[in-house]
């Protein structure tokens, strides 16, 4: 199997291409990048994934494989003898399962909310991020990443958002640091990682991309 087969249709801003950067970096598999237009989806985009015509798309071998969850889980399958990302123990799979599940139904919501929101609207949403933030700082524990001792699976899907943080912090004036102390500190230790470090943007241009984001989406 040609590591040069793989190609993913990317938006660098994307938390959900993140995951898929951060997989393929830690199975040091090499890829083809294409960056998408959202706001005018390519041909290829709409034919890799005609059901949902979202990023990330992984095209391994001419197939298309949608859904950066499914995208890692297929990533841990095919190159499984490399950096192993969800635990060999069935219980410790299903546990990784469970919350990345979680983070997937709320965290992009809540914190898109938080950063487009106004008056009480955002006020609420606020609280309800923080909530679901110490929520997993509880799952994490004192483990030095939610996958024990190495970045696992559920690592993967949660560090893309800290990129974001700086803009929910900035729009929304709060400081998640402050409410949640020991999952910045394990933000930190994963941008030691270099597959984490070179796949997530600075926090900076995240928040850069979300007035030019605001003015498309017609918010101001």
């Amino acid at each position: 199997m040609e590591d040069n087969k793989v190609v993913l249709l990317d938006w660098w801003a994307s938390p959900f291409a993140m995951r898929v950067k951060v997989a393929l970096a830690e199975k040091g598999i090499k890829y083809e990048s294409k960056e998408q237009n959202l706001f005018n989806k390519s041909q290829e985009l709409i034919e890799a994934n005609p059901v949902h015509k979202k990023i990330p798309v992984l095209i391994h071998d001419g197939k298309s494989i949608c859904e950066s969850l499914v995208i890692l889980q297929y990533i841990d399958e095919v190159w499984h003898d490399k950096s192993p990302l969800l635990p060999s123990d069935p219980y410790q799979r299903s546990q990784a399962r469970f919350w990345a599940d979680y983070v997937e139904k709320n965290l992009y919501i809540t914190g898109r909310r938080v950063w487009t929101g106004k008056g009480e609207d955002q006020e609420v949403a606020k609280k309800e991020l923080i909530e679901l933030l110490k929520t997993m700082e509880g799952e994490l524990g004192d483990k030095h990443f939610f996958g024990g001792d190495t970045i696992g699976f559920l690592d993967v899907v949660l560090v893309p958002f800290t990129s974001w943080f700086y803009t929910y912090e900035t729009w929304g004036n709060f400081s998640i640091e402050a409410e949640c102390p020991k999952l910045i500190e394990w933000a930190k230790r994963c941008l030691e990682k270099e597959s984490v470090a070179n796949s997530l943007p600075h926090p900076h241009k995240i928040y850069e991309y979300s007035f030019e984001l605001k003015k498309k989406l017609g918010i101001e």
